[in-house]
């Protein structure tokens, strides 16, 4: 079962850090291409990362 909470914590934290990528790639003059779709790529890739890790999974209660 996914954990609501740890999934809305994680998920801010990607957007936060796709959004400092974005940032980046605007103040280094990259195509408009990359900075679409690298942070696009990077939320993706960083939450199929942490799903595969389990950190979005309840603890079972005993």
């Amino acid at each position: 079962m996914v954990s609501k909470p740890r999934l809305a914590l994680g998920m801010l934290v990607l957007a936060a850090l796709a959004a400092g990528l974005l940032a980046l790639l605007i103040s280094l003059d990259v195509g408009a291409f990359w900075a679409k779709t690298l942070p696009l790529v990077f939320l993706a890739g960083g939450a199929a990362f942490a799903q595969s890790l389990g950190l979005f999974n309840k603890a079972p209660k005993d």
